[in-house]
């Protein structure tokens, strides 16, 4: 991976790669701030503030600021996670200073009109509000709350209804001048470019941007948890569904990649694009827990989730129960299939079968200037984008022995949170 990092005198780190399959080129500005970031009172404050920075800038009304890069043909787009706040452009080149201009504008020139804030808390209440009424959505919010007592992990990133009915244009602002500079954040460019020119352009947009403050980061310890929880929601619906959260090491633990083997063998091999996804369906049709549960009809579905994050995180396994059968006998059926891994650890062949798989999911992860524009942007922002250039010797330095350890440590009993979702009529 030939990335070229630069740092500006303002801070502003740079991030350039030349691919020249396309005439294409993919922006990404990522800054440091998510919902772990937030304190009670202003939980959500990150996800509204992604919202409001597309309403406008000071050299950008708010009717222009999508149609500039389709009129190149591109896309254009945003999130945020419990780790990053980020937007992207991706065009054909000759868009690249556009998509500069829109960055650096959005970096210092964002406007938050008193009635723009006001609109769009409507928006988002009820967009949390149509979170609350899809099941999945609502006991991962409920699941992950009870799993985290101490970390702020424990917020939704969309915040908690009460704080976003309650929170101002002051403090949407502030938290927008607070995590918005230069020294917080890091630009993104891959694609067919030249990575000199490219330079120039990024200096004469962003050079004059004041660096700010390193904002203060996170010191919270989650400790360790002693017992099982539980959560059981009962609401109108016509699916029950199952899961079952374990608390997880942070994405640059040795365990991490162990524990990304574990769920391998237990659900198919997943990527770490969180973006993207790969594009392709997950290989699951011989993974121990679809045999246990979907083959059997016990469960439509089921999969599992490790994110790769800063902190220590979750990793889940969740089911959606089938027709006539009972959230027990799924819980029942993947508790022993944990266990049977803590135990009885992994076979070779199950071992080759999900290396080869997961070596394919990281290709997948890269399958666009997009895609590896964004994970060289994610990994920047929980690690950096060196540990990204080094996923395959990291999972090629794993061993069947220290998959069954991170099994054995990880999924015991006293360190996961269950969660049932019962449908009422």
């Amino acid at each position: 991976m030939s990335v070229k990092e630069t740092v500006l005198d303002n801070g502003l780190k740079v991030l350039i790669q030349e691919v020249h399959t396309a005439p294409l080129a993919s922006v990404w500005c990522w800054y440091r701030v998510g919902s772990k970031d937030e304190r009670p009172g202003l939980t959500g404050v990150s996800h509204w503030c992604e919202h409001m920075n597309f309403k406008g800038t000071r050299n950008i009304s708010r009717d222009q600021v999508k149609g500039i890069i389709e009129q190149f043909g591109g896309s254009w787009n945003g999130y945020t996670w419990i780790d990053q706040t980020t937007y992207l452009e991706t065009a054909s080149t000759d868009a690249l200073d556009r998509m500069l201009f829109i960055e650096a504008e959005r970096m210092d020139g964002c406007l938050y009109d008193p009635a723009d804030c006001e609109s769009e808390r409507t928006v988002i209440i009820s967009e949390l509000q149509g979170g609350e009424n899809d099941p999945e959505q609502l006991l991962d919010t409920e699941v992950t709350a009870t799993a985290f007592k101490v970390h702020p992990y424990h917020h939704p990133t969309i915040g908690w209804q009460r704080d976003l009915e309650t929170m101002t244009r002051d403090d949407l602002y502030g938290h927008y001048r607070r995590y918005y500079v230069p020294s917080n954040a890091t630009l993104v460019v891959v694609g067919d470019v030249n990575t000199d020119d490219t330079l120039k352009k990024i200096e004469r947009h962003f050079g004059p941007i004041p660096s700010g403050s390193v904002p203060g980061r996170v010191a919270q310890v989650e400790p360790e948890q002693q017992a099982e929880r539980r959560v059981v929601l009962r609401k109108p619906g016509t699916t029950a569904y199952f899961k079952a959260s374990f608390h997880a090491p942070a994405f640059e633990h040795a365990d991490f990649f162990p524990l990304l083997v574990a769920d391998a063998v237990l659900n198919g091999a997943a990527g770490l694009n969180i973006w993207s996804g790969g594009g392709v369906a997950r290989p699951q049709r011989s993974a121990r827990l679809y045999r246990a549960l979907v083959d059997k009809r016990l469960a439509s579905s089921v999969s599992g989730a490790l994110m790769p994050t800063q902190h220590p995180y979750l990793y889940s396994v969740h089911a959606s129960v089938a027709d006539g059968q009972s959230i027990g006998a799924v819980e029942e059926v993947v508790l022993a299939e944990i266990e049977r891994l803590r135990t009885g650890g992994i076979t070779d062949d199950e071992f080759a079968k999900v290396q080869t798989q997961l070596r394919a999911r990281f290709v997948y992860d890269a399958d666009s200037v997009t895609d590896i524009a964004h994970q060289i942007g994610y990994f920047e922002t929980i690690a950096s984008w060196q540990a990204y250039a080094s996923l395959a010797a990291r999972l090629d330095a794993v061993r069947p022995e220290q998959v069954h350890a991170a099994a054995t440590k990880y999924l015991a009993r006293s360190n996961r949170t269950i969660g049932w979702f019962e449908p009422e009529a």
